[in-house]
């Protein structure tokens, strides 16, 4: 009888601020009630509408799925979460923002354990789109929605927040994974620079210690630094932490060894050294970058060609760059040129490559809308870089820290915006 009267309660008290705030304090009182008997609840899901009753909707749910379910109510399970997910009202959800997180979780967990993490993405998704109060909000579900847009191979579904200038996170672990997973997310879609970008944020976090997210962003960092910019260095940025810059590459050894033989320039070394080390790549799941690497010395070869010479034979190609055949060489080529990375033409009848010229003008409509759309983002960045720093500059708690810290470094290691001491 109490639970139906909880039930009576949400429906009346659903409407307004001052009704929800008053509705909220009597969902905390119920809910270790609510979590007395977890199957029960069922039937009061049932009397309630995910969009108008969603607080009430969401401490019900929480507690109705707290108990773990076989596989063969894992269906039912999804179902449910996915209806209220898809119909919540994100400013009700918003007020127990653990709860909402929780009940995404366990959507993620039932997916992945239906073995169908697909099910899952545009759910979370739509998650992601009602609960932070802004896209600059870094949440617990980012990271979570990155994860089964990975398993599932989603990857441009994924991509589609990774272009959100981040300014807020809730826990340092959610940016490391968000980053991690985020870059991974990139490589799959070959958007290296991107890719780059997002491991270079976890490998320069603030850290006390080496954790083994960053461990495992460092070796695809010097994998995709490799294949996109062909070198690597292994000095971090002075802002990165003392832990990253003291240990980080003892535990990536095999990888830092791997650059270094790359910059020996010699094909045959590096394929030795691959092959050599072919299952410490594939236990890392780092096989598939580390042959990308070996392909892209290729690249660098024929991209040094083209400075030389206006056109080649395939077999010259194939030649000067140390591949086995023709077919090889061609194959190469036209991968290059498929991937913007060359210009270039190939005369199937006498064997013959021309190379081109960058077609691109720069002064398209499109090419002056991207470049306009670039300065008005960086604009916007230092507009909020610089209201942070004002910010800042009158935190007591980050003025303390400065005055401490100030002793042990010469003025010179201060930057304008010190960003070594940034939390």
């Amino acid at each position: 009888m109490a639970l139906q009267n909880l039930v009576t309660q949400i429906q009346a008290l659903s409407g307004s601020a001052e009704d929800l705030h008053q509705l909220h304090s009597i969902l905390k009182a119920a809910d270790e009630p609510l979590h007395a008997d977890p199957p029960r609840l069922s039937s009061l899901l049932d009397q309630l509408e995910p969009a108008r009753h969603s607080l009430g909707y969401l401490y019900i749910l929480e507690a109705f799925s707290s108990v773990s379910v076989p596989k063969e109510q894992a269906n039912a399970m999804v179902l449910t979460i996915v209806r209220f997910i898809n119909g919540c009202d994100g400013q009700q959800t918003r007020l127990a923002p653990d709860k909402f997180v929780t009940i995404c979780r366990r959507l993620k967990d039932q997916v992945l354990l239906l073995e169908a993490p697909l099910r899952g993405v545009y759910p979370m998704l739509s998650a992601l789109r009602k609960f932070p109060m802004s896209s600059e909000h870094l949440t617990s579900l980012h990271p979570e929605f990155l994860l089964l847009c990975l398993l599932s191979k989603s990857y441009k579904i994924g991509l589609s927040i990774l272009d959100n200038d981040i300014y807020e996170v809730d826990q340092p672990r959610d940016l490391f994974l968000y980053c991690y997973y985020g870059g991974m997310i990139c490589i799959g879609q070959k958007h290296f620079q991107k890719a780059l970008e997002l491991l270079r944020n976890v490998i320069t976090a603030p850290m006390n210690a080496i954790n083994p997210i960053v461990v495992e962003a460092y070796k695809k960092y010097i994998l995709v630094s490799l294949i996109r910019n062909g070198q690597f260095s292994a000095s971090l940025p002075k802002y990165a932490s003392s832990a990253a810059q003291r240990s980080l590459k003892t535990f990536c050894q095999p990888y830092v060894e791997l650059a270094n033989t790359y910059g020996n320039g010699k094909v045959k070394e590096l394929e030795a050294y691959v092959q050599a080390n072919t299952e410490k790549f594939e236990s890392d799941n780092n096989l598939g970058l580390a042959k990308q690497v070996l392909s892209s010395m290729y690249k660098r070869s024929i991209q040094r060609l083209i400075l030389t010479y206006l056109t080649l034979s395939l077999q010259d190609i194939a030649d000067a760059v140390q591949l086995k055949t023709l077919k090889e060489a061609e194959i190469h080529i036209l991968q290059m040129i498929q991937d913007g990375e060359i210009f270039a033409s190939i005369n199937q009848k006498d064997g013959m490559v021309s190379f081109l010229e960058d077609p691109e003008q720069y002064k398209s409509n499109d090419m002056i809308e991207h470049i306009d759309s670039s300065i008005q983002r960086m604009m916007a960045l230092w507009k909020k870089l610089a209201s942070m720093d004002e910010v800042m500059s009158y935190d007591p708690q980050y003025l303390g820290k400065v005055g401490r810290e100030r002793q042990k470094f010469d003025m010179d290691d201060f930057d304008a915006v010190p960003q070594k001491f940034t939390a």
